[in-house]
């Protein structure tokens, strides 16, 4: 990780704090619900970033397949489908969480298989996978407080 610019390792690595600041503050019955619900919120947001990050990686390199792409937009799908039983006043969000905390958990074997197409900076997927992991198991955390 020490090939990356200082910003991306440093404020990467920030980007796992607002999860874990959730956790801590669903254990506290008087912000349970709001800790969750903004945990699961930044899951959601999380998980479609990285889809636009696979998305200009396949623009970028011109992939004209279509896997590329259905890859890129799935994370946003998935997102939206997490949240949606919310919207709708559906049994939330146990369930929302535990899918967006094993879509995020497995979510560097996009980068591993991008990585096949083209070339990556180094240090990323050691990056990726580090925050991918916080990130994942904070929010199946969540899942289950």
């Amino acid at each position: 990780m020490n090939s990356l610019p200082s910003p991306a390792r440093w404020l990467g690595l920030l980007g796992v704090a607002p999860q874990a600041a959730a956790v801590l503050a669903a254990f506290d019955a008087r912000w349970h619900w709001a800790a969750v619900a903004a945990g699961c919120l930044y899951a959601a947001l999380i998980f479609s970033f990285l889809g636009g990050i696979w998305w200009a990686q396949a623009m970028l390199r011109g992939a004209p397949r279509w896997r590329d792409h259905l890859l890129a937009v799935a994370p946003s799908l998935i997102a939206f489908a997490a949240v949606l039983p919310w919207c709708v006043g559906w049994r939330w969000p146990g369930p929302s969480l535990v899918v967006l905390g094993l879509c995020l958990l497995t979510s560097p074997l996009v980068d591993l298989y991008l990585r096949s197409a083209h070339s990556l900076p180094g240090g990323w997927l050691r990056l990726r996978m580090t925050l991918s992991t916080g990130l994942g198991l904070f929010t199946l955390v969540l899942a289950v407080i």
